[in-house]
């Protein structure tokens, strides 16, 4: 079975610091990107899927479709980089049953109604009624952009998001 060796919220998905620093960081094999759009547009997945480095295989799937593939154990082996888009994408995927023990927090771009909080990521309150939740639930959450941030935990974020 597949082992997730980092959990990655970023709304960028694939950029620079995720093919150069984290998949390094991790020494992960494999990246599986969650997120219904991108599974759904061919040319976009198409650029993606090129962005690779040499020995790193990337694929994408729908929320339901990583559910589904995790359940069945279809994430195959290897180590995985778990990419997804938002806070949302990853309580469907943790209530559908990828439940992870540790989630990074990495880039949630802004928009109105959106409060900075460390760095280039943004929340709202739907996005800290779901980090509550998955804390709630014995998920350890920590905020860091790249490996050389000293990671934030969720508690210290929230009180910043509060203030």
């Amino acid at each position: 079975m597949a082992e997730i060796v980092l959990c990655r919220i970023d709304s960028r998905l694939i950029h620079g610091q995720v093919m150069t620093k984290w998949v390094n960081q991790c020494q992960a094999n494999r990246i599986v990107v969650v997120s219904d759009s991108l599974a759904a547009d061919e040319f976009m997945l198409e650029i993606y899927l090129m962005s690779a480095p040499a020995g790193v295989k990337v694929e994408c799937l729908s929320r339901a479709d990583a559910v589904k593939n995790w359940n069945d154990n279809e994430f195959l082996n290897g180590r995985v980089l778990l990419l997804l888009p938002d806070l949302e994408s990853m309580k469907e995927v943790y209530d559908g049953g990828i439940q992870l023990s540790k989630i990074q927090v990495g880039g949630l771009g802004g928009a109105p109604n959106r409060k900075v909080v460390f760095q280039n990521i943004t929340l709202d309150d739907a996005d800290v009624e779901r980090l509550v939740y998955l804390q709630e639930k014995g998920v350890e959450i920590i905020f860091q952009t790249i490996p050389e941030d000293v990671p934030q935990d969720v508690s210290t974020i929230l009180k910043k998001y509060n203030n």
